[in-house]
């Protein structure tokens, strides 16, 4: 990961950026751009109009459709440190006979910003498992009310990392473009899916405000900065084949930075219990993830006991915004067999 490198000049620089330089450069007023709502938008413990739940000792981002009587289906979003505003199309679910909640986790999009060292531990992936466990069952009405979970990406690991130590308490799941579910295979994919250009207008627009924001360590200055390497993703060309920009609301990098640090350190295998989950689980990939295709979907779903892989066409890695009629299409088709 590039952290400060500058390369050029600010051509071309996004509209919002160009804004922020002008209020540094030229105004007498000068507003502190830590402050709250002013580079990126408000969290829950500093926006109480935000729906909000308090799991696990901290307070998440919580939004949830449909009959709370319904099997749950919990949303798990990508990342790690991004939000759930992406997949937002899947409260579609709802009327469809499923209780829906969404959450941006621990530290993420609109959830309460924690510090860095609930992270440094053994168990930082087990926060966020404990997290999502605590979440269930703070829905669940009753021992027999089924759960699905439906993750995109990062939250596709996530899934697998509860079911891995899980396995009796979840009756299905759907999983979108997970990496990998070992630190090896993971870094593999991210070798093919994010080669930065570092010479590239992405990556000007990315480490710019390096320059204005030097030394500054406050969450709302580290996660306007994240914001801008989205558009590696995004560039014309790109690898893992998005239409273009979709919608998120603030990133996390705090969390985005202690998870890989960590899973540079200590590794991780979601895989060691897998087998003994018997429910077949829907693995979805898209047409157009030049890094990802049938046989890397064959070989991260082959630790399951069962797994129906299905292609979602004309679409890249962030399916759920670009394409979600056909995964809604895939998805009730199997999840209503499993009801």
């Amino acid at each position: 990961m590039t952290r400060s490198l500058f390369f050029g000049h600010p051509q071309g620089m996004p509209l919002l950026l160009l804004f922020v330089i002008a209020l540094v450069a030229f105004s007498c007023d000068l507003e502190d751009p830590s402050t709250p709502g002013l580079l990126v938008p408000r969290t829950v413990d500093q926006d109480p109009t935000l729906p909000s739940l308090a799991i696990n000792g901290t307070l998440l981002h919580v939004e949830t459709y449909g009959k709370p009587s319904d099997p749950l289906l919990v949303l798990i979003h990508g990342g790690p440190g991004g939000d759930y505003r992406s997949l937002i199309p899947a409260k579609a679910m709802a009327p469809e006979g499923f209780f829906v909640i969404f959450y941006d986790q621990r530290g993420t999009g609109l959830s309460q910003r924690v510090s860095r060292s609930q992270f440094e531990g053994a168990d930082a992936i087990q926060l966020m498992i404990d997290d999502l466990d605590q979440l269930i069952g703070h829905f669940k009405k009753s021992p027999s009310q089924k759960v699905f979970l439906m993750g995109h990406s990062w939250g596709a690991m996530l899934a697998t990392a509860y079911l891995n130590q899980n396995p009796q308490a979840i009756s299905g799941a759907v999983l979108a473009e997970p990496g990998g579910f070992t630190w090896t295979q993971t870094t593999e994919y991210l070798s093919r899916s994010n080669k930065i250009k570092l010479f590239s207008e992405a990556l000007n627009d990315a480490v710019y405000p390096e320059q204005i924001f030097s030394g500054r360590a406050e969450h709302e200055i580290l996660d306007y900065k994240a914001s801008f390497f989205a558009s590696f993703e995004n560039a014309p060309g790109n690898t893992i084949g998005n239409a273009g920009p979709y919608p998120f609301w603030r990133n996390g990098a705090v969390v985005f930075n202690a998870l890989i640090d960590n899973a540079e350190r200590r590794g991780l295998d979601f895989t060691t219990h897998l087998k003994e989950f018997k429910p077949k689980v829907l693995f979805l990939y898209s047409e157009l993830n030049r890094a990802y295709q049938l046989p890397w979907a064959q070989q991260v779903s082959s630790p399951y006991a069962q797994a129906q892989l299905e292609e979602i066409k004309g679409c890249g890695h962030e399916m759920f915004h670009f394409a979600w009629p056909g995964i809604m299409e895939k998805s009730l088709s199997y999840l209503n067999a499993l009801k």
